[in-house]
């Protein structure tokens, strides 16, 4: 008797327990429920996709077998394909059977190989910066963290002064800089009317800038646009930079990828540096090496003093330590590889020259079709610029009806990337855009 009434109680218990643990787990629930729509996050705004790497996502969801990629900066394979060059594979075996290899850090400026063999594809091997040494070379995470160093360093000891931006440019500059804490400012560069460089416009506005502006150039192979000035006009905007004291910042992201010609691409730095001219120059190794993911790129600072040489050097350092601390080792190692020897730095000439010779194919092959279909308008053009891009002309309506009506991805301002393309693929490209430009 006294243990069915024990039992009873225990029965008793344990109801009254578990009916206040529901309420406490159903309370936890509503609070939980309650503190998600309180998050430190909620009134964030949605950011809208990158302008161009959001065309890559919508390309993938596309469902057509007709598609044609020609958003991405990245050289493809006549294919469609990625390249692995085949001495970026020599080298990068020579390096894995390499016993003596680590994975240690580097230090805050990088690999000093890389950074001296860096400066020398720029300015060449006789150049006067070099023997003097007036450079400050520091390896980067490729363009973006070159430019984004450089700019840092801008903010702090090159204060108040703005940055002028080419009318149009690389998208991402327009955003790296103000982050830097640098006020952004543009120059006409293009004129739409001739599909080509607005050079007079271009001088008007360097010499009503601000004395001592920054102004950011394209070493070679404009992007978007794939104008270049001729090297006369080079010599015109030297003279005019330097009667305005303007500070040069060069953008080298297509060196030898531009044309085939290592030397020719580097024209305009070796112009610079050569007139005895301090600048700022952001070299990538993405196009001329595809090293695109391994993010190899180099800052270089030209003084006119090796003494000024190393303070700068020593402030490069203080913003490259709390940024990312130091770049990453292989893909310096494999640019190391490449340059220092003399059969690989041979084998990747003639890679880079292959890569060029394709893209130039490729836009006469484009051109030919577009007078084949008997597109309304002028292309020339297609075949004058230079480089992994060309400007079209195409406005933001008719790159909506390319890629609504014939599955053609491109940037809304009708920038095409021509190492995208294909021979195979020309014809149905150029059908497009005789299609888009006739409505």
């Amino acid at each position: 008797m006294a243990y069915r009434r024990l039992a009873l109680l225990g029965s008793q218990l344990e109801s009254t327990v578990s009916s206040s643990s529901q309420n406490s787990l159903h309370g936890l629930q509503r609070h939980m429920a309650a503190a998600a729509t309180q998050s430190t996050w909620a009134q964030i705004e949605q950011a809208p996709p990158d302008a161009i790497l959001g065309i890559t996502e919508a390309f993938k969801r596309d469902k057509s077998k007709d598609k044609i990629n020609l958003g991405v900066g990245a050289y493809r394979t006549e294919e469609g394909k990625p390249l692995v060059l085949e001495v970026v594979r020599e080298a990068e075996q020579r390096l894995v059977s390499d016993p003596n290899l680590d994975k240690e850090y580097l230090g805050i400026t990088g690999l000093p190989e890389f950074c001296r063999l860096s400066a020398i594809l720029a300015f060449g091997e006789d150049s006067k910066v070099l023997a003097e040494k007036r450079n400050a070379t520091v390896q980067s995470l490729s363009g973006t963290g070159s430019l984004r160093v450089g700019g840092e360093f801008l903010a702090h000891h090159y204060p108040n002064k703005p940055i002028l931006l080419p009318k149009p440019t690389w998208p991402n500059h327009n955003k790296l800089f103000p982050l830097a804490g640098m006020k952004v400012e543009q120059y006409r560069y293009y004129k739409p009317e001739t599909c080509g460089l607005d050079y007079e416009g271009m001088l008007e506005d360097f010499r009503s800038a601000p004395e001592g502006a920054v102004v950011l150039l394209h070493a070679c192979a404009h992007n978007p646009t794939g104008v270049d000035p001729t090297k006369e006009q080079w010599q015109g905007i030297l003279d005019v930079v330097r009667e305005k004291k303007l500070l040069p910042f060069f953008d080298s992201a297509y060196q030898g990828f531009a044309t085939g010609d290592l030397e020719g691409d580097a024209h305009a730095i070796r112009l610079f540096a050569d007139a005895g001219m301090e600048f700022l120059l952001a070299q990538s190794y993405a196009k001329n090496l595809g090293l695109y993911g391994e993010r190899v790129g180099a800052l270089s600072v030209v003084t006119s003093d090796p003494a000024i040489t190393k303070k700068v050097e020593s402030q490069l350092k203080a913003y490259v330590r709390p940024l990312y601390s130091s770049p990453p080792r292989h893909g310096a190692e494999i640019v190391v590889k490449i340059l220092s020897d003399p059969q690989l730095y041979s084998q990747w000439r003639v890679e880079l020259q292959g890569m060029a010779d394709r893209i130039k194919a490729m836009r006469s092959q484009l051109f030919q079709a577009l007078q084949d279909v008997g597109a309304p308008g002028t292309w020339n053009h297609i075949v004058d610029q230079i480089g992994m891009f060309s400007f079209t002309g195409l406005t933001k309506e008719q790159v909506h009806n390319m890629t609504d009506k014939w599955h053609v991805y491109m940037t809304f301002d009708g920038r095409i990337s021509m190492a995208g393309l294909s021979g195979s693929k020309c014809q149905r490209l150029a059908e497009a855009i005789k299609d888009s430009v006739s409505h």
